[in-house]
C-alpha cells in the first residue's frame, strides 16, 4: 500500500484519467472529491461490499435456474457439473406454473 499525506486543495493521480483531490479535512474526517472516466465505479468499501454480495447471490440464483430448468426439460448434468440437454428425441412437458 502506497501511504502519502496530501493537504486541502492537493491532488493524487492514478493512471492519467483519475484524480483524487483533499477537499476537507475536520477532526478525524476526510473529504475526497473524485475525477474519473464515467466507465470506473467509485464506491465507498461498504457499499462495494454490498453490490459483490448481490453480484454471488445472482450467479448463485442463475446457476439453480439453468439446474432446475436442465432437470426440468430432462436433461442430466455431466460429472463437472455442466448441463447435458436431453436427447433430441425426448419430449418433456414442462410446467413453469
Amino acid at each position: 500500500m502506497l501511504t502519502l499525506t496530501r493537504n486541502i486543495g492537493e491532488t493524487i493521480r492514478i493512471g492519467d484519467d483519475i484524480e483524487v483531490h483533499v477537499v476537507e479535512v475536520r477532526g478525524n474526517t476526510v473529504r475526497l472529491g473524485f475525477k474519473a472516466p464515467r466507465e470506473v465505479s467509485i464506491h465507498r468499501e461498504e457499499v462495494y461490499e454490498q453490490i459483490a454480495a448481490a453480484r454471488r447471490l445472482a450467479v448463485r440464483v442463475a446457476a439453480d435456474a439453468v439446474g432446475a430448468l436442465t432437470a426440468a426439460l430432462g436433461g442430466t448434468r455431466s460429472a463437472t457439473g455442466t448441463p447435458k440437454p436431453a436427447d433430441a428425441g425426448d419430449t418433456a412437458a414442462v410446467s413453469l406454473a
